[in-house]
């Protein structure tokens, strides 16, 4: 973990140091939110949540083209279980809510003017888990890994004003499940859809 908290560090440093440009803003957006699991029988009952995402961002340009932009972000992640296929229960539903903060760290190529496609990888760190529904809410945190890896890829358009859209999925890569079964797994997946503004 020091490791890749050392190496996100360095990155920031090397582009502080040799970028011509620097920007600095804010972003929120939308998260639809799911997991996914090597239980193929649990995937059928999970279905995707709605959160949120809020945070900071900074674009260190290196040429008309090519940028790389850091973010930290407080981003609401998840899922909804369902039994309601397999059970005659009347309480068969309830929301896993993970809670993170976020870093992704993505390199962003603009294509066109304003608009650019972008990469990068993303460390979480588990703030928060639990499983809620109407009438009962459970603290899930113990059952969760601390730190949650993944890969973000998408597209945005930055306007002149500052004013910026982005649409981005985030793929997980590690798994979040401190119950997994040796060789079991349980990972994040969302689609994220942001607007923001730079301010210099």
């Amino acid at each position: 973990m020091k490791k890749i908290l050392l190496i996100f560090i360095a990155v920031f440093m090397f582009s502080f140091a040799n970028a011509q440009d620097i920007s600095f803003g804010l972003k929120a957006g939308l998260n639809l939110a799911n997991m996914n699991s090597s239980n193929s029988e649990f995937n059928d009952l999970l279905s995707g949540r709605t959160a949120f995402h809020a945070g900071a961002v900074a674009e260190f340009s290196f040429s008309d083209q090519f940028s790389l932009q850091p973010e930290v972000l407080y981003t609401s992640l998840g899922t909804t279980v369902d039994y309601g296929s397999v059970s005659r229960a009347s309480d068969t539903s309830y929301d896993i809510i993970a809670n993170y903060l976020a870093i992704p760290v993505m390199a962003k190529y603009y294509v066109a003017d304003g608009f650019s496609l972008e990469v990068g990888p993303q460390i979480g760190f588990l703030l928060s888990a639990k499983a809620k529904n109407d009438t009962n809410e459970e603290d899930m945190k113990d059952n969760f890994e601390s730190t949650d890896f993944s890969a973000a890829f998408g597209a945005g358009y930055k306007m002149e004003n500052g004013l910026f859209f982005n649409a981005r999925y985030g793929l997980g890569l590690s798994n979040i499940s401190k119950d997994a079964s040796d060789g079991d797994w349980v990972k994040n997946n969302a689609f994220q859809f942001s607007v923001g503004f730079m301010f210099n």
